[in-house]
């Protein structure tokens, strides 16, 4: 059973259910596991034979669910899934899955403010590893084949680079041209491979704009389309409250982990990253509160990789470290100047966790035991 499984079923009882996250996180395997504790219907908007059921509403009267799959490639969808729950029959409820921001299409031109709560979905972390694999194990698998169900239960690093490689060329050929409008995917993938070669570095698009010869803008909207297709996350520079700080390009992380260019350093920042992100969206989608993850770096180069920032207040410092002895100078420096509840530095190598005064060195396993998660 996945995480979310036990929140979306109890949000279902009162609204409509938006459930967004990349492509081949579990979406689907997530709702058709709720359609076996109540039974209903479920239609996938890229088969031919669902989409003319889907768009005839051809589902039983007395469905207690009924599922939309990648429904926001229909261009009138929000409209459509308006009219569908506001004329409902008995107490039939909606879930909506997609592989991009759900929350952020609105070329309905209708709102559907009120009618329904957006949660997404993440791929496996140490929190969901099976109960019969040893944390080493999942740790590694984590780092060299990704969090996604198929490549990390799998574990063959020969059969997750090609079940990646697919993945990527139908993100970018088939999800981002149909919904961005975006052409030159040639191009566009060349800009993937250069964000894959700068994870855990500040990310200069002007620099990459000129190697590819185009503009800044296009990188620009290129990033925000590949955020909005659940590829990679941008992590931007925290400013209130951050003495001397300097503005600063944003960082780039790949939800595959598996997708980084790197050393083991870079690939376990991005692992931190993606955990650190599924921590701050599962709070903000059940809670409602606002959360950020940032980094911090000032005119000194004092530099913190990730700071969680809930509803305007540094709660929380992370700095990684592949292999490290001693705890890092910025995280003390601005464990002291910001007063977040917890400053942790996050060892891959190291198995042993202790304490002093604020400050917390735990090894990644911790993210296995947070019950946050």
């Amino acid at each position: 059973m996945r995480y979310l499984q036990a929140c979306v079923a109890d949000d279902l009882k009162k609204k409509m259910v938006f459930l967004g996250g990349p492509r081949q996180c579990g979406k689907t395997t997530l709702a058709k596991s709720l359609l076996k504790l109540h039974p209903g219907s479920y239609f996938n908007w890229d088969d031919d034979v669902h989409r003319r059921q889907l768009l005839a509403r051809q589902w039983s009267d007395d469905a207690r669910l009924v599922v939309f799959d990648e429904l926001h490639k229909f261009p009138r969808w929000k409209n459509w899934i308006k009219g569908v729950f506001d004329t409902r029959a008995g107490s039939t409820s909606f879930l909506v899955t997609g592989s991009a921001r759900l929350d952020l299409y609105r070329r309905g031109g209708d709102s559907l403010l009120g009618r329904y709560h957006y949660w997404r979905l993440h791929p496996f972390g140490l929190d969901e590893k099976p109960a019969k694999m040893s944390d080493s194990e999942a740790l590694s698998r984590l780092l060299h084949v990704g969090g996604f169900p198929e490549p990390f239960l799998d574990g063959d690093e020969r059969e997750a680079r090609r079940w990646r490689r697919e993945r990527v060329e139908r993100v970018l050929k088939d999800d981002i041209r149909d919904l961005e409008s975006i052409k030159d995917v040639q191009t566009l993938s060349l800009f993937v491979d250069s964000l894959r070669q700068r994870v855990g570095g500040m990310v200069v698009l002007a620099n990459i704009a000129n190697d590819l010869q185009v503009s800044p803008a296009t990188c620009r909207r290129w990033l925000d389309a590949l955020e909005r297709m659940y590829l990679v996350f941008v992590i931007r520079p925290l400013q209130k409250g951050v003495p001397r700080a300097l503005q600063k390009p944003p960082k780039v992380y790949f939800f595959d982990t598996g997708d980084v260019i790197g050393d083991e350093g870079a690939r376990f920042e991005n692992f931190v990253a993606t955990q650190l992100l599924k921590h701050c969206h599962f709070r903000e989608d059940q809670d409602g509160h606002k959360y950020e993850l940032c980094y911090i770096r000032d005119k000194e180069g004092r530099e913190v990789d990730f700071a969680i920032v809930k509803d305007g207040v540094v709660t929380e410092l992370y700095e990684s470290k592949w292999s490290e002895t001693g705890f890092d100078p910025a995280l003390r420096y601005y464990a002291e100047r910001l007063s977040p509840k917890r400053a942790i530095q996050v060892v891959g190598t190291e198995r042993a966790s202790f304490r002093q005064g604020l400050m917390e060195r735990q090894s990644p396993f911790w993210f296995r035991r947070n019950p946050l998660l």
